[in-house]
């Protein structure tokens, strides 16, 4: 039996394509009541918390499997220490991903923010902006999103640097990163959220940065300590940040971030592509068949690590 974790939506085709399997969709509310005997937990509403509180009523869990490449909700210690199976949708995103990042990037260089402010103000203002050729990027996060995003970086001409969690071939280590910054004209943040990585960016980091350099995250919002970077982008140390990822989702209503003209606010849609839900109902069905037929899950997450081991 297979328990969902939606979030209001349903996975589209999943009842009529999950070979006559069981199904309790669940609320947050009542996922708790929805896990007795269930032996898969699909998380559909991947951004929630309800997993912790409800993980008490999983008396026959075996695979839990999260709709999104982060795992940081479901890493929790109680799943961690059973012997139940996690699985991610690894691979869903990269190039969507990838593609934002570069969308960004551009628009940074090109001054297409200051345009549309113009434009909304009938204001002509001549400008010079600037090329992205021979630009150093340093991308944090090696997994196959990292990797994406590098490929389309180096494609357009941008120096591109790659840290993971350790060195290896065109990889720097995390603890090169410090040595990085000061030559960075962007970084982007594409690391899983671990007790590693939380809080990497910091006042010292973003101090390290040159005064022109921009920050993108696509990560996860605990890889910054928020205020640091606000009070970095406030006193112009930085030149700006696009963000996709917060530390509070939505967004707060009060939150400087929504006013500064040097800020670009997205709403975790980085990696959401025009049929992005159907791929990853096509992961999780792939996955059954084979958890059915006792074969290798795909995407299985190293408990101890909290991403997919492999490259980076």
């Amino acid at each position: 039996m297979i328990a969902v974790l939606t979030g209001g939506d349903r996975p589209a085709g999943l009842e009529e394509r999950a070979d006559g399997a069981e199904i309790r969709f669940a609320s947050e509310s009542t996922l708790a009541a929805a896990l007795p005997g269930a032996d898969v937990l699909l998380t559909w509403d991947f951004l929630s918390h309800a997993v912790p509180g409800a993980w008490h009523a999983a008396d026959s869990v075996r695979w839990v499997h999260t709709a999104s490449a982060g795992v940081d909700k479901v890493t929790f210690p109680e799943l961690l220490a059973s012997d139940a199976v996690l699985t991610n949708s690894r691979g869903i995103f990269d190039r969507p991903m990838a593609e934002y990042v570069l969308g960004c990037v551009l628009a940074f260089a090109k001054d297409l923010p200051g345009t549309l402010a113009l434009q909304s103000r009938a204001q002509w203002r001549h400008r010079e902006t600037e090329g992205v050729a021979g630009k150093r990027a340093t991308v944090v996060g090696s997994g196959p999103i990292g990797h994406a995003i590098a490929d389309l970086l180096r494609a357009v001409g941008l120096r591109t640097e790659l840290v993971g969690r350790r060195g290896g071939e065109g990889v720097h280590p995390f603890d090169a990163l410090d040595g990085l910054l000061p030559t960075t004209d962007f970084l982007v943040l594409a690391a899983p959220l671990t007790d590693t990585t939380r809080g990497m960016l910091d006042k010292a980091a973003l101090d390290a940065l040159p005064d022109s350099a921009r920050v993108i995250n696509v990560g996860r919002g605990g890889l910054v300590v928020e205020q640091d970077l606000i009070a970095a982008l406030a006193g112009r140390r930085i030149a700006g940040a696009a963000l996709d990822v917060f530390e509070t989702e939505p967004l707060p209503d009060d939150s400087p971030l929504w006013a500064m003209p040097n800020v670009i606010v997205s709403p975790h849609m980085s990696g959401d592509v025009v049929g992005w839900r159907d791929l990853l109902v096509d992961l999780f069905l792939d996955n059954l068949t084979r958890y059915r037929a006792g074969e290798p899950l795909r995407n299985v997450v190293d408990k101890s690590l909290g991403y997919v081991s492999g490259k980076g």
